[in-house]
């Protein structure tokens, strides 16, 4: 099998990386349009900013190619909000897989902390992503901004609101949370995109 991480200008590629090792697998981790749609599944991970991450995925023209995909793709993080219609962060429009907007969380509500930073539980867990996992699993978040609920959400996260903690349309899925941080549930989450 063929697995290919998009490299592009935001961090956590060499932990989705450690992750798929952990499964004794291998990936390259490329922007190379043609590498990437050679592969048998494509990990789209990031943590940065929405406008500089657009930025570059529209100079090299991936933001093209993440959309004609016709494998299963997984976001990650900034990846599954740049899937999105588009972000308050920065004001931008983004690929627009999943028309929905992706906004950021009210600093001003009770208890809650921005960004939002540590363990937190998914449930109402939907498709093959999340077979073996229970609801109420616990699952590592880092993220200011959040993808609104939708008919595309397939695990919801509670943060003083409901949100989607993943999301899925056709080969596109997309999680909020962090698998290759969230201990032996996250990479079962990975080896079930693998396995799809």
């Amino acid at each position: 099998m063929k697995i290919v991480v998009i490299k592009y200008n935001a961090g956590n590629v060499r932990s989705v990386e450690n992750a798929i090792n952990r499964l004794n697998l291998t990936c390259s981790i490329t922007d190379d349009p043609e590498i990437i749609r050679s592969a048998d599944k494509v990990i789209f991970p990031g943590v940065g900013h929405a406008v500089p991450t657009m930025k570059y995925l529209k100079e090299r023209k991936l933001d093209k190619v993440i959309k004609e995909l016709k494998q299963p793709i997984l976001g990650i993080c900034l990846g599954q909000q740049l899937m999105c219609a588009h972000s308050e962060e920065g004001d931008v429009d983004c690929l627009n897989i999943f028309p929905i907007m992706v906004k950021k969380f009210e600093v001003n509500k009770p208890l809650i902390k921005v960004p939002q930073m540590g363990w937190n539980k998914i449930y109402n867990l939907k498709t093959k992503l999340f077979d073996n996992v229970k609801n109420e699993d616990f699952v590592y978040y880092v993220h200011s901004y959040y993808c609104e609920n939708s008919p595309f959400t397939i695990a919801t996260t509670d943060y003083g609101l409901d949100y989607s903690g993943a999301l899925n349309k056709d080969n596109f899925y997309a999680v909020q949370f962090h698998p290759e941080k969230s201990a032996d549930v996250g990479l079962k989450i990975i080896d079930n995109f693998l396995k799809i």
